[in-house]
């Protein structure tokens, strides 16, 4: 398999709460928009499914980049591989967020586990696929910057759970 050295697809994914009275009673409505980050491509977003779809799509057309130069029987098993866990994602994402929203702690628990699960899952069946010894160990510089990626979410994790906390004490 010829394989790029990196690949990667960031996404910025931004809500907008909008909280509004319709025939006296008080109504919510959530909106956003997603980007990604190497194209700047961007589609907003009422629905959170259609922003799931947009990142399906981001993620399989890299990995039909990454995966050109094989057969159309293998590319087609890798691509179906790579976005399983975003099926997944699509068919459970709307309940996460509504969710998370109730109780951003738990869920974000619930959330890590279930990543862990799926990356587990993935890892053993393309790992059967892919030749491990092409795969660099990370570098201190990436362990660093991994590392600081997931201060800076929990940071926003919490500042998030603090915000929810002051609105539901009102």
């Amino acid at each position: 398999m010829t394989k790029k050295q990196e690949q990667t697809a960031s996404f910025l994914v931004r809500f907008q709460q909008r909280i509004f009275e319709e025939n006296g009673e008080s109504e919510v409505q959530w909106r956003g928009k997603i980007s990604h980050v190497q194209d700047g491509e961007e589609q907003r977003f009422s629905d959170f499914n259609d922003a799931l779809s947009f990142m399906q799509q981001k993620l399989g057309e890299l990995t039909e980049e990454a995966t050109k130069h094989e057969s159309s029987e293998e590319q087609e098993s890798i691509i179906h591989k790579s976005l399983s866990m975003w099926k997944t994602i699509k068919d459970v994402g709307p309940k996460v967020i509504r969710n998370t929203l109730k109780d951003p702690k738990k869920q974000f628990t619930h959330l890590q586990d279930e990543i862990q699960d799926k990356i587990i899952t993935i890892g053993e069946e393309i790992s059967e696929k892919v030749h491990i010894d092409q795969w660099r160990n990370a570098s201190r510089s990436d362990f660093n910057k991994i590392q600081s990626q997931i201060a800076d979410l929990s940071s926003e994790i919490q500042k998030l759970s603090t915000k929810f906390d002051t609105i539901k004490k009102k």
